[in-house]
């Protein structure tokens, strides 16, 4: 027994590169309650590095993406930590929450996920507090606030609302960024415009169950020489097995387009029944 490993005895610095890895509700609700040397390693900004957010879109899982499941999942996680540190309930909101875990980053931050549901305050707050942030995932940007991060290089958009805003932001300040991310998007010539002279550079693009019709796809893939990955799977407005589409896109290392169709079925005709961020600007709480 007395050979056992002690967790508690660990070096810091190895409780730390496990914490950080563990997420937020664990490193919130569960860690810091161990013991005294857990607590202690839980405050360090190298756990809160990587700062994913219940309840937000995540870049991957469009078709099981639902904004209202989402804000009740994030709800039940803020009723867990408000019944454990005792807050009070009438002091207590999402805008709060999301600053009180930004700020355990302590300017740390490189990769955020926030919630659907966040208001433009916390989106605000989050601009001026992670000023490092290399890879953020969003429903609806703010395009004023890319300025704020040199060092972006991942945007995964919930919507392509503004996008052609924010690639000028981008194209402005974020000499590094190489990877883009548009969930439920309308990718007319302005848009395709916009990737081709904002971001032409591009390396990783996904515009997964997209609206976007064909020539607006090949203005893309003449535009953009040096992607690498380009996903426009479950498309609408082209079809899958087009032979131009496919000799354009033949320098594309990872080229999906499987399940795209330039018919339109009276199930998805509607892009609002899909995707309720069109509904909703940034709450206030």
């Amino acid at each position: 027994m007395e050979n056992e490993r002690r967790w508690e005895g660990l070096n810091v610095d190895c409780l730390v590169n496990v914490f950080g890895r563990v997420g937020m509700q664990s490193l919130l609700l569960d860690v810091p309650f161990v013991c005294k040397s857990w607590y202690t390693a839980s405050l360090s900004p190298s756990c809160w590095e990587c700062l994913i957010f219940p309840g937000g879109f995540d870049g991957f899982d469009l078709p099981t993406h639902d904004l209202w499941s989402s804000e009740g999942e994030l709800r039940t996680f803020m009723d867990r930590f408000r019944c454990i540190y005792r807050i009070d309930e009438d002091r207590f909101s999402l805008t709060a929450f999301l600053k009180v875990v930004v700020n355990r980053s302590r300017g740390h931050a490189t990769v955020v996920r926030l919630p659907g549901f966040c208001s433009a305050e916390a989106m605000k707050y989050v601009a001026d507090v992670c000023p490092r942030l290399k890879a953020l995932y969003v429903d609806k940007m703010i395009p004023e606030l890319i300025g704020k991060w040199k060092d972006l290089e991942e945007l995964f958009l919930g919507s392509s609302i503004g996008v052609e805003k924010t690639l000028s932001e981008i194209g402005i300040h974020c000499k590094n960024f190489w990877r883009l991310h548009v969930g439920n998007a309308y990718i007319c010539n302005t848009e395709a415009l916009a990737i081709v002279k904002l971001v032409p550079n591009i390396k990783h693009l996904s515009l997964r169950q997209a609206d976007i019709e064909r020539d607006n796809l090949v203005t893309i893939l003449q535009g953009c020489k040096e992607l690498v990955a380009l996903d426009v799977s479950d498309c609408r407005g082209f079809d899958e097995g087009d032979d131009e589409i496919y000799k354009l896109a033949s320098h594309i290392t990872n080229f999906r387009c499987e399940g795209s169709s330039s018919k339109y079925s009276s199930d998805s005709d509607d892009n609002l029944d899909r995707n309720p961020v069109y509904f909703f600007g940034y709450e206030s709480d």
